[in-house]
């Protein structure tokens, strides 16, 4: 039931190149540094990440990213990472675009058994169409397309209305970053930094949690707890100074009040 690791480069040793990694995280909110970091030094390449977003230019999986890592990205937005941009626009990334929404009921439905489900989210629109560009090649010509998707009329309070089938998400590995956990690998997390991690956790066959404050079993509240540690493999315990390393995607301030 000790599912504490020694280090994150032990954690993600056994990942192999080719593989899908779902990444907790919302733009530099939460996301697994520690864990991407240990994966960038392994030198594990052909990944296909499965994250709301793909960090920035020098933080977060915009590191793999800029060292050519990642063979292709599901995501929802992609501002913010103009190596990400250049990358895609020139065919050396394959991008499947997912609205917000639709990308986290497909994470939460590969974690909870359901192989997919119908939405109303995209109908009338590429995403049920198909025709999305997914990847070019160095001349700017769509090479992948998105395919059409199944539709489906239900009957609804407001009357029948179009629904359209995803599928849900399965991930080789999970990788996350939790405030706290215990060594069962049972998670909370706080605030904003819960955000797309319960999610990346569920869907991931093996899941890797970092853990800010490591306490033992018994000490965290069962009702205080985000993910049961039935989702989670292995536990990563952070160092106060890893802990504390967060950036900011978009410093603001504001001139003091006399």
């Amino acid at each position: 039931m000790d599912k504490v690791v020694t280090s994150a480069a032990e954690a993600v040793a056994d990942i192999p190149d080719g593989a899908t990694i779902a990444v907790g995280g919302f733009g530099l909110c939460g996301i697994p540094s520690v864990l991407i970091d240990a994966l960038l030094e392994a030198g594990t390449t052909d990944l296909q990440a499965v994250s709301n977003n793909c960090g920035v230019d020098e933080w977060g999986l915009g590191r793999l990213l800029f060292a050519k890592r990642l063979r292709r990205m599901i995501s929802s937005y992609v501002g913010e990472n103009k190596e990400f941009a250049r990358q895609y626009l020139s065919g050396e990334l394959e991008v499947e675009l997912t609205p917000q929404g639709t990308l986290a009921e497909r994470m939460r439905a590969g974690g909870s058994g359901i192989p997919g489900f119908y939405t109303a989210t995209g109908v009338g629109t590429q995403v049920a169409e198909g025709g999305l560009p997914w990847k070019y090649d160095t001349e700017g010509n769509v090479i992948v397309s998105s395919p059409p998707k199944e539709t489906k009329v239900f009957a609804t309070a407001e009357g029948e209305k179009e629904y359209v089938l995803e599928e849900a998400i399965v991930a080789d590995f999970g990788l996350v970053r939790a405030w706290k956990g215990d060594r069962h690998g049972n998670l909370v997390f706080r605030d904003s930094a819960r955000n797309f991690n319960p999610l990346a956790a569920m869907c991931g066959r093996v899941t890797i949690a970092e853990v800010e404050h490591l306490v033992e079993p018994g000490e965290l509240d069962p009702n205080e707890v985000h993910t049961p540690g039935v989702f989670v493999q292995r536990v990563v315990e952070l160092t106060p100074e890893q802990a504390a390393d967060k950036r900011i995607e978009k410093v603001t301030t504001r001139k003091k009040e006399a």
